[in-house]
């Protein structure tokens, strides 16, 4: 037992301790009984309401970012990522926001609409978009499309019965050095059309033959986790070249010239991250430079973030089941949750932090390792992270910047149930989608 268990009252002339709002939603505080409150709820009381492990969504920290985008490029479409975390609540949100959202499957379409987002808000993305997926989107009248391959030429040809508005997708083979799996804008990659290649110009020759297809303008896209604003201006050189050849070559003017996503965001204290005011110089000044080279009219500018958008309004709650200090080894701190939930430490190698959510700790720390349940070396959260030495099975453990990329890259491995996601907003909480159970699960066998 602490002294501040036997005397509460010595807590008021303590000072307040703080979580560093660089890794957690800004509306994120510790109340009087030292508990980790987001968005004016208490994470434990989350925990115990609607159990381990669960998604937190801070609904203001998602406004807050859609705004700073809002107000970073006020004359450029920003157009949120779905893939990074789609539900209809994210849906509405992003949407009241003003900005509108890129898809990359049917399901997603599905939901967006399912949310009232206005169809010609929608854009639909991705590589290898099937048949049935392309038939949808055009019956829905989305907005864009985003080609990817001469395949997808010659699908929509057979598809667009009235005009559709296309966007081509070209790799200007500009290598962002990160990790392999999230490179996409180095030519040697599975996205897109090298620029500047026999196939490239193919596809454009081909959507200019068609009626039905209207070509408006070029996409690239870079990477993720890019905190280096100068690979965009690079990108807008190197687009804005290619759109006044294509002007040159067919007499045609494309207006949108979208830069995709992939703007860093910090997961750990000390990470570096995307600056919107230096992001938005930067692409200002090769803009205004690109076009008086290339004696092209200025295009509209459209941005995909995703990650940027949610991944600070997300914390995902455990509860520890296990402290196991190995001899001559690690600690390992064992909870009810793990690579289901959060994959992106086993395809990635990503490192997040863990605290303690149900009580401030005032006495010595131990150097642990957080892992999960599932049955897999490899489970492992939050390595070497610093967590009470007196850290005891049923404590709730708080995991922050878990919005991007994990309810989405979710999965039932083992038949665990992937957790629900809980919206917190000034001091109220409420499911927005529930947990899975082994009902769903069964639902779908018809052995």
């Amino acid at each position: 037992m602490t002294l501040l268990e036997i005397f509460p009252s010595l807590r008021s002339g303590m000072p307040s301790p703080r979580v560093d709002t660089s890794v957690w939603p800004c509306e994120t505080h510790y109340d009087d009984l030292g508990r980790i409150t987001v968005g004016g709820v208490a994470l434990a009381d989350i925990a115990d309401q609607y159990g381990t492990p669960a998604y937190v969504l801070d609904e203001t920290e998602v406004r807050r970012r859609c705004q700073a985008y809002r107000k970073h490029f006020p004359d450029a479409e920003i157009i949120y990522a779905a893939k990074a975390l789609m539900t209809k609540s994210v849906a509405r949100w992003i949407s009241q926001e003003g900005l509108s959202v890129d898809v990359c499957s049917a399901g997603e379409l599905a939901i967006a609409l399912a949310a009232d987002v206005d169809p010609q808000r929608i854009v639909l993305h991705g590589t290898g978009k099937p048949f049935c997926e392309l038939e949808a989107a055009v019956a829905a009248g989305v907005g864009r499309i985003v080609i990817d391959s001469l395949t997808e030429v010659t699908l929509l040809a057979a598809l667009a019965t009235k005009p559709q508005q296309v966007l081509l997708r070209l790799s200007p083979d500009i290598d962002v050095h990160g990790h392999p799996a999230v490179r996409t804008g180095v030519t040697d990659q599975k996205f897109g059309l090298p620029l500047g290649s026999a196939q490239a110009d193919e596809a454009i020759a081909r959507i200019m033959r068609h009626p039905n297809l209207k070509l408006v303008g070029l996409h690239c896209h870079l990477g993720s986790q890019i905190h280096e604003a100068d690979f965009y201006g690079e990108a807008v050189r190197r687009m804005v070249a290619e759109m006044a050849r294509i002007r040159r070559d067919y007499d045609v003017t494309l207006t949108e010239l979208d830069l995709g996503g992939g703007h860093a965001v910090a997961y750990r204290c000390g990470d570096a991250e995307m600056n919107l005011a230096e992001l938005a110089d930067i692409v200002d000044d090769s803009l205004d430079a690109a076009c008086a080279l290339n004696h092209f009219p200025r295009p509209h500018i459209a941005m995909e973030p995703g990650r940027a958008i949610v991944a600070h309004a997300g914390v995902t709650l455990y509860r520890v089941m296990a402290v196991k200090h190995i001899e001559g080894g690690r600690t390992y701190v064992i909870v009810d949750g793990g690579m289901n939930d959060n994959p992106r430490v086993a395809l990635y190698g990503a490192r997040y932090d863990a605290v303690v959510a149900n009580r401030h700790p005032t006495g010595p720390h131990m150097t642990a390792t957080v892992a999960g349940r599932y049955c897999e070396a490899g489970d492992i959260l939050a390595a070497d992270v610093s967590l009470p030495a007196d850290l005891r099975p049923g404590e709730v453990l708080a995991i922050p910047c878990t919005g991007a990329y994990h309810h989405s890259l979710a999965s039932s491995y083992n038949g665990v149930g992937r957790p629900p996601i809980v919206a917190v907003h000034e001091g109220r909480c409420h499911e927005v989608l529930r947990r899975e159970t082994p009902a769903d699960l069964l639902s779908r066998d018809l052995g």
